[in-house]
């Protein structure tokens, strides 16, 4: 979600929040699902990555976490990945060698164990669009140490799933390669190495464009050489359904839009034997988007010796009346939600 286009404002009782400004081998394929189903069923929580020009800022004011009981939801929905957004900056202020802040770092600590008890999977999701402290990261090894300190308290929990950086965007293509390198390295040097890793691409990590080269940056190029001492990369992809694909519209394209842009990504991913998941998607309340959500989910089904999954984008407290907010019960796209989950759930 490219949140540069799409600025909303959420108000909260004490006051409002901005939204952000900046939105090997592969893991064994299996073969397509028989009962119509994905392996990961997933819906984005975003709030504590809000007020991202307030930083550290205020709990509360600033930014939110996740309301427990809509998780408890979520599940009896059949939902089974909950991908957790975050702001580095918070988790450490200090710097990308610093040490985790205690109270932020808790929060999310509440929430994964929360969410890993149930049996679902937290996806920790920092949602800097390759940036800290609106830089672009260059310190591909503080990079590393960032991801080593972070997973360090969750190599045990196999059900915790790390997201490299959310959307890395307008940056140099072997920089890209080599942050989501470090980032590898770095989890599985802190002893997390029974869980899935999902790098992501350039351009905003679209699956349409996974194959293109944009403004000089080639994903599909250029990622397939990352490695992983775990074998357990998932490539996370990213697809919306209108015009220019930022998911900043309630209009898609056409019915059969979703399907359309996974095509090449899939012959890509099978190319090259890798499995991919769709990190976020979303489109419409409306009928025409709700078909075209529904054949796209259907292709990966259909595709899920190297599709793994998909989630929703996106559910989170402060969200009021946003396009595609999934929140229960009063969220816009709540009831497109609950119907997808109804059919795609696990």
């Amino acid at each position: 979600m490219r949140f540069t286009q799409y600025l909303v404002a959420v108000a909260t009782a004490a006051s409002a929040a901005s939204i952000p400004k900046y939105h090997s081998k592969g893991v064994s394929k299996r073969a397509p699902s028989a009962n119509g189903s994905l392996e990961f069923w997933g819906i984005n929580e975003s709030g504590a990555e809000f007020g991202n020009q307030n930083l550290p800022g205020v709990y509360g004011t600033d930014y939110t976490w996740y309301d427990l009981n809509t998780v408890d939801t979520f599940i009896s929905q059949g939902v089974n990945l909950f991908r957790l957004n975050l702001q580095m900056e918070r988790l450490t202020p200090s710097g990308l060698t610093g040490p985790l802040d205690p109270a932020y770092s808790g929060n999310l600590t509440q929430q994964i164990n929360y969410i890993t008890g149930k049996g679902a999977y937290a996806m920790i999701t920092p949602h800097n669009y390759g940036r800290y402290n609106n830089a672009i990261i260059t310190d591909t090894a503080g990079f590393g140490t960032w991801w080593k300190t972070v997973a360090t308290p969750y190599a045990s929990n196999s059900k915790v799933i790390f997201d490299t950086n959310n959307e890395y965007h307008d940056m140099d293509q072997t920089l890209v390669v080599n942050l989501n390198q470090a980032a590898i390295d770095g989890i599985r040097a802190a002893g997390a190495t029974s869980q899935y890793i999902t790098p992501e691409g350039n351009a905003y990590t679209g699956a349409w464009t996974w194959t293109q080269t944009i403004n000089g940056a080639n994903n599909g190029a250029t990622l397939g050489a990352l490695t992983d001492s775990g074998n357990k990369l998932i490539y996370q992809m990213h697809q919306y359904l209108d015009s220019d694909g930022s998911g900043t519209s309630t209009t898609c394209v056409s019915n059969t839009i979703f399907q359309e842009r996974l095509v090449a990504a899939t012959q890509w991913l099978r190319d090259n034997n890798k499995v991919g998941i769709i990190g976020e998607f979303a489109g419409g309340v409306n009928s025409e988007c709700e078909t075209s959500l529904r054949g796209g989910l259907d292709y990966l089904v259909t595709n899920s010796d190297v599709w793994r999954g998909a989630a929703f984008w996106s559910a989170g407290p402060w969200w009021s009346d946003y396009i595609f907010s999934a929140e229960p019960s009063s969220g816009v796209a709540y009831s497109l939600f609950q119907s997808l989950s109804s059919t795609y759930g696990v």
